[in-house]
């Protein structure tokens, strides 16, 4: 999951370096950008809870079956 997470961090910082080597001022473009790392960050952050949920459900599942 952490892989996962520093693509999109990765993509993200990217992205918003690269906006804001083109404008001097925030315009429609880094204000998009913005966006896009916001919603990048919070999938970031549901897959990793989701991966911790699945892990979560197979330990449980190999204590029942180690029973």
């Amino acid at each position: 999951m952490n892989i996962a997470r520093n693509t999109l961090s990765g993509m993200a910082l990217s992205a918003l370096f690269a906006l804001a080597a083109c404008q001097p001022a925030e315009g429609p473009a880094e204000r998009a950008g913005k966006q896009l790392d916001n919603a990048a960050e919070k999938v970031g952050d549901q897959v990793e809870r989701a991966g911790d949920k699945i892990e979560d459900t197979a330990d449980d599942v190999k204590k029942e079956a180690s029973r």
